[in-house]
């Protein structure tokens, strides 16, 4: 039984070890103290991962990649609790499952209610079960729920809702399973704190933090700039459809002209900078300083006759300087 135990702690970890997802941590507590590396480890997307494990062949994954029909029951009380539920498999035999819980954010329902405020439509795309995408999409009151998807199950239905909804669909994730829908989407919106390398160089924007009032907060920035510039547009093509005619006939002079305009792109670029302003969010900590670092000065060269640091010839008054460009070997000066 001890031998069992510390069996599923080794193989758990090995495998962990070589997963991108912002889950391994949780995995890697239950994990045995010193494992070994594993060996030909392979991500199977939407599933799990595949390797060696001391030369047997080990898995970890879903239970419907890997089937245990001796813990069904045991599955379906984990899933039911909102658990994602991983099984563990050891040369061909099942050696136990891991229960990993997402707690929800505590700013989730707010954040979902300001969006839906704001015109937005949410729904849940997750690759985990049925079940346990039900329980959390309850807790953040989410009603359109999207479960078992796989990569390009993901991507096929932001094509379908861009079909639907025509005004654009914005992706919102962190996991490499989340890449190809984050390609597809119109906007691709990657939690850089806890997201993976594939995420962040997929997605349009990377947010640094895992604090989600970060997205009501860009879509108010974004949708205040696009305000301002169609009010900069409009100013500056109302100024010069009024100014260019009062010029051509005579009404006012070039000098007036030329001075209403430049006092407009005055007006103009001072609003434009209305755009740059961003206000912090309230409670967010505050960016830590960036400490100076002082580069020291290249030692000086030891050698006389140094070629980087010796002085250029010097040249007698009244001799021409000429410049040789024959292929020879040596040029004269």
């Amino acid at each position: 039984m001890v031998e069992d135990a510390q069996q599923r702690k080794g193989a758990r970890q090995r495998l962990a070890d070589r997963i991108a997802r912002p889950l391994v941590p949780a995995v890697m507590v239950l994990a045995a103290p010193a494992p070994v590396p594993a060996d030909a480890v392979t991500t199977v997307p939407g599933a799990g991962v595949e390797g060696l494990v001391d030369g047997t062949p080990a898995r970890l994954g879903k239970p419907g990649w890997i089937t245990a029909p001796v813990l069904d029951a045991e599955i379906t009380r984990l899933q039911e609790n909102g658990a994602t539920v991983a099984a563990i498999e050891h040369g061909g035999n099942v050696l136990g499952l891991i229960g990993i819980r997402d707690e929800l954010r505590p700013e989730a329902p707010e954040i979902l209610a300001e969006l839906r405020e704001a015109g937005l439509e949410v729904a849940m795309l997750t690759g985990d079960n049925a079940r346990t995408a039900a329980v959390l999409a309850a807790q953040a009151g989410i009603t359109d729920v999207h479960a078992e998807l796989k990569p390009t199950d993901k991507a096929a239905l932001i094509a379908r809702l861009q079909e639907r909804h025509h005004g654009g669909v914005a992706m919102i994730g962190d996991g490499v399973n989340d890449a190809p829908a984050l390609a597809t989407a119109d906007v691709g919106i990657a939690m850089g704190a806890m997201g993976s390398d594939v995420a962040i160089e997929t997605a349009d924007v990377a947010f640094m933090g895992t604090d989600l009032r970060h997205l009501p907060q860009a879509l108010r920035h974004a949708r205040r700039a696009r305000t301002i510039m169609l009010q900069n547009i409009g100013l500056s093509a109302l100024i010069v459809l009024t100014l260019v005619p009062l010029a051509a006939f005579g009404i006012l002079g070039l000098a007036t002209v030329v001075f209403i305009h430049e006092v407009a792109e005055v007006f103009v670029i001072g609003n434009g900078v209305r755009a740059g302003r961003l206000r912090a969010l309230r409670g967010a900590p505050a960016p830590e300083p960036v400490a100076v670092q002082r580069i020291p000065a290249a030692p000086q060269a030891e050698q006389d006759d140094c070629s980087c640091c010796a002085e250029p010839p010097i040249v007698p008054a009244g001799r021409p300087t000429l410049l040789d460009l024959r292929p020879s070997a040596h040029r004269d000066i």
